[in-house]
């Protein structure tokens, strides 16, 4: 079984095996705009034990705002009818802001059983530079919502789309740039990225952003892309099903519509494959038994699943 979003506010338990789908009641109330709308869904690595997911998704603040929300529920599965019940908010993204971009809220938990939140910039630039609020930051959190380690973990981020811990515990995100720009980041505490002081892209109107980070004291990115690829999201592969991959960052690219490969060695890592799958690619995940799925976006996409050949 899998769970997945819909930006609509729809959460789908699906049968991977059959196609069959079934609609989860009990999602809270999910504010649509832009590119806002239900956005992450994670287990709890306790899960067999205490039923509990996450869910991001924007919420309506006054006078025509939002901001973004992480909270849990517990699904409640085995009476045919899939359900969340005593859901709670535990993170609100603070300030809310109007428009509708760059809510990031991606979840990712780490070993130790703690989560981390991306935090978009919302589209303001300046903010991803302000020690003092969250925009533009990656949030350390309880997994009841419990700040550690102060406001924010890293820093001047813009869009980042995509988080997950390597075997070895080291955090790695994706991250959209914006005119070209896109970003693989190792993520290190108290660091800063540079956004939108620094960026291998340049603005949608053509004025030019900085290359240099490490003049500036920023951090590097470990690889990126000019033009852009649009990365949805990524995946350390952990299975056995492709052993070539293992240990490495597969990105789900909208407008490149691929699925590319990021080797990872350590704390280095560089360009590999990028597979043309003439389809804007939203997601990526990985299977019990090492098989990789891939979401297409738009109407009419597929959950794909991928399995070595032969």
């Amino acid at each position: 079984m899998a769970l997945v979003t819909e930006k609509a506010g729809k959460l789908w338990l699906l049968n991977v095996a059959t196609g069959q789908k079934q609609e989860v009641a009990g999602v809270p109330k999910v504010h649509v705009e832009g590119q806002g709308g239900l956005a992450d869904v994670v287990a709890h690595p306790a899960f067999a034990g205490n039923q509990r997911i996450y869910l991001s998704f924007p919420e309506e603040g006054p006078d025509g705002t939002s901001g973004a929300v992480v909270g849990y529920g517990r699904l409640i599965l085995g009476t045919g009818h899939p359900h969340l019940e005593g859901f709670k908010v535990i993170w609100r993204q603070e300030p809310k802001v109007k428009g509708g971009n760059h809510y990031s809220e991606r979840i990712a938990f780490a070993p130790d059983g703690t989560l981390f939140v991306s935090s978009g910039e919302r589209f303001q630039f300046e903010p991803a530079q302000d020690p003092n609020v969250d925009l533009g930051k990656i949030i350390h959190l309880t997994d009841e919502g419990q700040r550690i380690g102060g406001r924010y973990y890293s820093m001047g981020h813009r869009n980042v789309l995509g988080t997950d811990f390597a075997a070895d515990g080291r955090l790695w995100e994706s991250e959209m740039g914006p005119r070209g720009g896109d970003e693989v980041n190792l993520i290190l505490q108290g660091k800063n990225y540079g956004w939108p002081k620094a960026s291998y892209g340049s603005h949608y109107d053509g004025r030019d952003i900085p290359d240099d980070h490490k003049g500036q004291g920023f951090e590097e990115p470990k690889v990126w892309w000019n033009p852009s690829i649009s990365p949805g999201g990524l995946l350390i592969y952990k299975g056995d099903l492709f052993p070539k991959w293992k240990g490495d960052a597969l990105i789900p690219a909208l407008s490149a519509q691929a699925l590319i490969r990021v080797d990872i060695n350590g704390d280095q890592a560089k360009k590999a494959d990028q597979w043309d799958l003439g389809a804007r690619i939203r997601a990526v995940d990985e299977g019990p038994k090492g098989e990789v799925y891939l979401l297409e976006d738009g109407d009419g996409g597929r959950l794909l699943k991928l399995t070595p050949a032969g």
